[in-house]
């Protein structure tokens, strides 16, 4: 059972590519089949962290698994949308998101050269679920154009509204308030904190 985990958020990352395929089939089916893995790879990321933390399985591997899988959903979907709808999701925002992420990342390296592992804080995992959140707001949006009748309309005024650019300047700011964080308030864990 430790090895639950660490195989659901390899799960996240092998099917991620699935679900940019879909998303790019601007159909009911594509993006409705984009939308219900990305849900699923998101609620991957809740169990996976509760199940290594109620399992006492937590390692160093998911220690460093965790945020990479996220990263790799998270990015990937943006980036996708950036082609796809460039007025919701502008490349800079993206592009602001993933300098964030490649920051963090080589921090994560470097103290994994050492010996060490940077610490998840509370806050990069409400950035996440915010981004999450987002994302699952914009895939539903993209879906429901599909649909006939009012329910399409509502989808297209949504995406063509200022909302979608309001709450994406909100993650954005998250997203670097929380690299900045991680820049200047290094919190290193010794890996005998850590479960084999």
């Amino acid at each position: 059972m430790k090895y639950v985990p660490n195989a659901l958020t390899i799960g996240r990352i092998v099917v991620t590519p699935i679900l940019l395929a879909l998303l790019f089939w601007d159909t009911l089916a594509g993006q409705g089949g984009a939308l219900v893995l990305f849900i699923l790879a998101a609620i991957s990321d809740y169990f996976d962290g509760k199940l290594a933390r109620s399992l006492g399985a937590r390692s160093r591997l998911g220690q460093f698994l965790d945020p990479m899988a996220d990263k790799v959903l998270v990015l990937g979907t943006f980036t996708a949308l950036a082609f796809l709808i460039p007025q919701v999701v502008p490349w800079w925002a993206v592009a602001l998101i993933a300098l964030r992420d490649v920051v963090v990342t080589a921090l994560r390296m470097w103290a994994e050269s050492k010996g060490r592992t940077l610490r998840t804080i509370p806050m990069a995992k409400t950035k996440t679920t915010l981004q999450l959140v987002f994302l699952i707001g914009i895939l539903v949006m993209l879906t429901a154009r599909h649909l006939p009748g009012i329910l399409a309309e509502i989808a297209v005024w949504v995406l063509q509204s200022v909302i979608p650019f309001i709450l994406l300047m909100a993650v954005v700011a998250l997203t670097l308030y929380t690299g900045l964080w991680y820049i200047f308030n290094k919190d290193y864990v010794s890996p005998a904190q850590f479960n084999s």
